[in-house]
């Protein structure tokens, strides 16, 4: 709570804290108009839509560690961000020639991209087995092959239509609204109940698929329920924000390293450990520089590393 305050009371607008409790208990109707419009209508809707992104990328990189065997993984491992990217800068690039709105293309784009590359890797796993490896494989080629496809766009855009491109790809608050925010929380309202239903599996799962399998598990099946759930909330968080890395890599291991191994804990602090980790990334973005807002991927990679480091030189044996 004191983490959403301070951001919503960050910003050029030099609003006071007494100024920002008084705007909130308001409503969007208040007396002042020029502070009810910054609060309810930018800072609230990106505050929350913080929340939501950092929360299903958190909750999903601790999935994809779980499924993958690999503490490296994360949402973008298997070329979900890849995608969106291209999904993005295809609607931005051919977008004006189309009778729809771009704040409506662009997010809409980048999701189906997002689930046009789960189709694919899914395709792959259930012709060669959804073994860990086989997921990996078919992800990194996912990822390389939509990372050309987004350098192609680029090289194709004219130096304005690029400006735009590279600005999404960095990943960013500014573009979030309170559709957004509805769209992100609806879909991780209708995945989280599937989800949580495998919290054991989950559990068993990290003992081994043999273990695993011997327990009475059936591990592919599993692996395909949580891809899916992986690749639907990865797209939702990235198609309004762009690619915003190292919160899906570094909230399961700050999660493990409090709860432990155990699902029924450690998967929902994972989320929330995720937005934590988003809404003080979005309070950095906005006090670096004065009078300016750096986008918020720019400070998730750059924190992201020294963060990441620290978990590697704790990490016991």
């Amino acid at each position: 709570m004191i983490l959403i305050v301070f951001d919503l009371l960050t910003g050029p607008s030099g609003m006071t804290l007494h100024q920002v409790i008084v705007t909130l208990l308001e409503g969007p109707n208040g007396d002042n108009k020029a502070f009810s419009t910054i609060i309810w209508l930018i800072r609230l809707p990106q505050t929350l839509t913080a929340i939501a992104v950092g929360f299903c990328l958190g909750y999903a990189g601790l999935m994809m560690q779980t499924i993958l065997a690999n503490p490296l993984a994360s949402p973008y491992t298997l070329g979900f961000s890849a995608a969106a990217g291209f999904g993005a800068a295809l609607s931005i690039l051919f977008g004006a020639s189309l009778p729809i709105a771009v704040w409506i293309l662009v997010p809409v784009s980048a999701f189906a991209s997002t689930l046009l590359a789960c189709a694919i890797i899914y395709a792959i796993a259930h012709l060669k087995g959804s073994h860990s490896e086989i997921l990996v494989l078919a992800g990194i080629a996912v990822l390389f092959f939509f990372q050309s496809l987004q350098s192609l766009l680029q090289y194709l855009a004219a130096p304005e239509v690029l400006q735009q491109i590279v600005f999404w790809l960095f990943g960013s608050l500014l573009k979030a609204n309170w559709t957004s925010v509805w769209v992100i929380t609806a879909i991780l309202a209708v995945t989280l109940p599937f989800s949580l239903k495998e919290v054991w599996n989950l559990t068993t799962l990290r003992l081994g698929d043999d273990n695993a399998a011997s327990l009475g598990l059936n591990v592919n099946a599993l692996r395909k329920r949580i891809f899916i759930h992986v690749a639907l909330l990865t797209a939702a968080a990235v198609s309004f924000t762009g690619t915003i890395g190292f919160i899906g890599l570094i909230s399961p291991h700050v999660s493990r390293a409090i709860v432990g191994e155990d699902h029924r804990y450690s998967l929902l602090l994972s989320g929330m450990i995720g937005s934590i980790l988003l809404v003080s990334a979005s309070i950095l973005s906005k006090t670096i520089s004065a009078g300016a807002v750096i986008p918020v991927g720019i400070i998730t990679a750059i924190v992201g590393v020294p963060m990441l480091l620290i978990v590697i030189l704790k990490k016991q044996g």
